[in-house]
Parts: structure tokens; sequence; C-alpha cells
């Protein structure tokens, strides 16, 4: 006599939970991908000890030859405030009890603060808040 199990293995492989699995990861690193904006800039940030990470939406960059940027689009320094300006509209952030808009400006270490403290006084004649990025230790 001949016994045949009933539950016999069959040799195919069910690919919906791991087309699913897939999806989820493409969906987890497009989002994750999002929040992380590095500057394509060559810039030497200066060091500090501790910083507070801030949304970056408009970025103002002097590089060591003194070449300003407005969100990776050169200016001459003429029309660094119209640049800037243009950038600032739409973009608010959340401080407090008011939403200001927020610059971070990515000033190479090298650079003399005179060109820090103009570009500052740029950001700040446009009411602005300004945050210096920096590298950390």
């Amino acid at each position: 006599m001949k016994f045949r199990s009933k539950n016999t293995v069959k040799p195919e492989f069910n690919m919906a939970s791991m087309t699913d699995l897939i999806f989820l990861l493409l969906i987890f690193f497009m989002l994750t991908s999002n929040l992380v904006t590095p500057t394509a800039l060559p810039v030497n940030l200066p060091s500090s000890k501790e910083g507070i990470i801030e949304i970056q939406k408009v970025n103002v960059t002097v590089t060591e030859d003194l070449e300003y940027f407005v969100n990776e689009r050169k200016v001459v320094f003429s029309k660094l405030e119209e640049e800037i300006k243009s950038s600032l509209k739409g973009e608010k952030y959340q401080s407090g009890d008011k939403t200001v808009p927020v610059v971070v400006l990515h000033i190479d270490k090298t650079v003399d603060v005179e060109y820090l403290v103009k570009v500052a006084g740029i950001v700040n004649g446009l009411g602005a808040k300004i945050s210096l990025a920096t590298k950390s230790e």
C-alpha cells in the first residue's frame, strides 16, 4: 500500500509580500533623502560644539574667493538683496508667536567677518531670522 500525503509542497514563491517590502523601503528612503540637504558648494565651515538643525529653504553662501550664492545660484554682491528677497517670498517658519522667514548663512571660515556682517545686515534688513551654518567638532 502506498500512502500519499495530502499536503504537498509546491515549488512556487509568492512575490506579493516582497514587492510590498521594496515599496515601503523606497518610500522611506525618498522621504528621508528630502530632509537632508547638504550644501554642494565647497565651503569650509567653522566648527562649533553644539548646533541646532534648521530647515534650510533659503541658503546664502560666501566662498573663500568671495563669491556669493543664493540657493546655489551665483549672484554678484550688488544683486544679493534682490535675490534673497525673491527667494524669501512664501518661505515662512513658525518662531514663537509669529511667523518669520529663516536664512541659513554658509560662510567659509577664512572669509573676514566684515563680509559676514554685510550679508547678515542685508538679511536682517529684510526681516528674516539669521542662522549661521557650522560643522560639529
